[in-house]
């Protein structure tokens, strides 16, 4: 009997220790890494992921980026418009799409060049005709990572080739990559593309990113490499609700920066989850309202609040309601009137307003007067 509950209190501990267990992130051996769940922002793993990297191809991400955003804001850009290719663009050596000099080539054509096939000759082509020649259109791309935070990066060309003071971090690509899937994810969708065939060109024509080989829940994003940056890649995945990205950076080998990629995400999505916590427009508390045309009012959330957390804190999350009281009328839809704190494993993990969800109109003169005066009363009895 003894050795019975000494079983049964053991396997109790287990199945509560495996419950709250939440593996460390893997350590990888590279120059630099993150692993953030765009949605929410949050880092779930990094390593020196604000230290300077060369981006390498990487860059290419800006690259079609500002692509993405031209197209969509301006009415004279689009997709089917036709790009003169320069003698420069025909030069480019490297990783190429193969286009000739003089030809006219879409800019759909191009972007899918620069995605799938990281051609150089493609990024010249896009940089001179979003522009005008790729000096301009690399000051366009450091004011555009200026907009985005990147604080971290400073790009000298349109191809990622190796240049002096070229550079970027894993936290930087990373942020450019997440604003890319929310901004404009139809062209981003480019991206998940295994195969383009251009101008009867057969060599080139595979996606170098073979993790959309490898998982099915995989959709991008971009390879790098150069002797001096190492193997690279920005990674992407969405598995049911939620997407992980993730920079890898100085691998030693092709095969070694796909599988660390894959160890990030594995970790990501076994361990951690996004989760709603909060719904807009959902009554949290009800307040009385003293002086206006009704009695009371509820407060929510303006907004749908979503936390990434251990999959395991979310059975004990805890809820603090702070707010006020025997408020006044009027009242707008949207005033605030206080605050919620959800508490994880003792820490604060998300604070938001409560805010009315309905208007009040206030009462007549008289009306406000009486509310006024019973107010004054409660208040010298402490109510």
């Amino acid at each position: 009997m003894k050795k019975l509950l000494t079983l049964l209190l053991l396997t109790s501990s287990l199945e509560l220790y495996a419950q709250s267990f939440v593996a460390p992130a893997p350590k990888l051996d590279l120059k630099a890494y993150i692993l953030i769940e765009p949605q929410t922002g949050t880092v779930i793993a990094e390593y020196n992921s604000d230290d300077r990297i060369e981006p390498a191809s990487m860059t290419k991400i800006m690259t079609s980026y500002i692509a993405a955003d031209q197209i969509t804001t301006n009415d004279n850009e689009t997709l089917s418009d036709k790009v003169k290719i320069s003698e420069k663009a025909w030069g480019m050596g490297g990783s190429r799409m193969f286009v000739k000099e003089g030809d006219y080539v879409s800019v759909e054509d191009l972007l899918r060049g620069v995605i799938i096939l990281s051609g150089n000759d493609a990024s010249v082509a896009i940089a001179e005709h979003f522009g005008g020649d790729e000096d301009g259109f690399t000051d366009l791309m450091n004011a555009y990572a200026k907009s985005l935070g990147m604080m971290n990066t400073q790009f000298k060309n349109s191809t990622g080739l190796p240049a002096e003071e070229h550079y970027s971090s894993a936290r930087d690509l990373a942020m450019l990559t997440s604003s890319f899937i929310s901004k404009f994810p139809d062209i981003y969708s480019m991206h998940k593309e295994k195969i383009f065939e251009y101008g009867g060109v057969s060599s080139n024509k595979r996606n170098k990113n073979t993790l959309l080989w490898r998982d099915d829940s995989a959709d991008g994003v971009k390879t790098g490499y150069t002797s001096s940056a190492g193997y690279c890649l920005v990674g992407s995945a969405k598995r049911g609700g939620m997407r992980l990205i993730t920079v890898v950076a100085g691998s030693a080998s092709d095969k070694k920066r796909f599988d660390d990629t894959q160890r990030l995400l594995e970790y990501g999505f076994r361990f951690f989850s996004t989760q709603e916590v909060l719904k807009q427009n959902q009554e949290y508390k009800t307040v009385k309202v003293w002086g206006g045309q009704k009695p009371e009012i509820g407060l929510g959330v303006a907004s749908d609040q979503i936390l990434t957390l251990p999959r395991s804190d979310f059975k004990n999350l805890q809820i603090n309601y702070i707010y006020k009281n025997n408020i006044q009328a009027p009242i707008k839809k949207g005033d605030v009137f206080g605050s919620i704190e959800i508490i994880s494993n003792d820490n604060p993990v998300l604070v938001t307003d409560l805010v009315a969800l309905d208007e009040v109109e206030a009462k007549g003169f008289f009306g406000r007067l009486w509310s006024k005066f019973i107010l004054w009363i409660m208040s010298l009895f402490g109510g």
